[in-house]
């Protein structure tokens, strides 16, 4: 699906990861594609500037609602948790680790990796550990595939941005709805316009 995206539904999906990792979150809501699309050059951020929303305020609006950070990016880290409680008997895990990795070999404590899973349709929005990418929530991923679905709708063989927050308005739910509606945006016109700037053939 990935290779219907514009250049701009492309800038979008990476921008709103970007966006999710400035914020210190550690999954990009529909609230991270939201601001990724007014803060990039395209059709849809000119209807949304044109509603009167703006970039900065729905950030504002993000950390009111969210924080500037979430909550599994600021949890202790369990291993410091567990090397605490243990130090407080008296018994060192670093020294534990090493001693068991002098006799057994290095990586002794690793477990061994799981089978890597069948990569789904929106596999390129998935993280895979260590990737340093940060995964698209449930909600976001839906948000995606109903953005194909209105391109199929208007028989479009692309997905542009504009698609993709038709598809954020059909899901109907989420963080960048309630932002979008806490600045009173009238969201048939919003659909109407969207769709206007897609007919306008303005794609980016």
């Amino acid at each position: 699906m990935f290779e219907r995206f514009t250049q701009g539904a492309r800038a979008v999906v990476t921008g709103a990861q970007q966006e999710a990792r400035d914020l210190g979150h550690s999954v990009i809501g529909t609230e991270h594609v939201l601001l990724a699309v007014l803060t990039r050059e395209n059709g849809a951020a000119v209807v949304l500037h044109e509603a009167g929303v703006e970039g900065e305020p729905v950030r504002d609006a993000i950390v009111r609602y969210a924080g500037p950070h979430d909550e599994a990016s600021t949890a202790p880290d369990p291993d410091a948790e567990d090397a605490a409680a243990l130090k407080s008997i008296g018994i060192d895990l670093d020294a534990v680790r090493a001693a068991i990795e002098e006799n057994f070999g290095a990586g002794a404590l690793r477990l061994p990796r799981p089978a890597p899973k069948k990569r789904e349709i929106f596999g390129k929005f998935y993280a895979a550990p260590g990737s340093g990418h940060i995964p698209f929530s449930r909600r976001n991923k839906k948000v995606l595939e109903l953005a194909l679905r209105e391109a199929l709708r208007l028989k479009h063989k692309f997905i542009a941005p504009e698609h993709i927050v038709l598809g954020m308005i059909r899901e109907g739910e989420g963080l960048a709805m309630r932002i979008l509606a806490d600045q009173g945006v009238d969201f048939d016109r919003l659909r109407s316009e969207l769709t206007r700037s897609l007919a306008a053939g303005a794609v980016m």
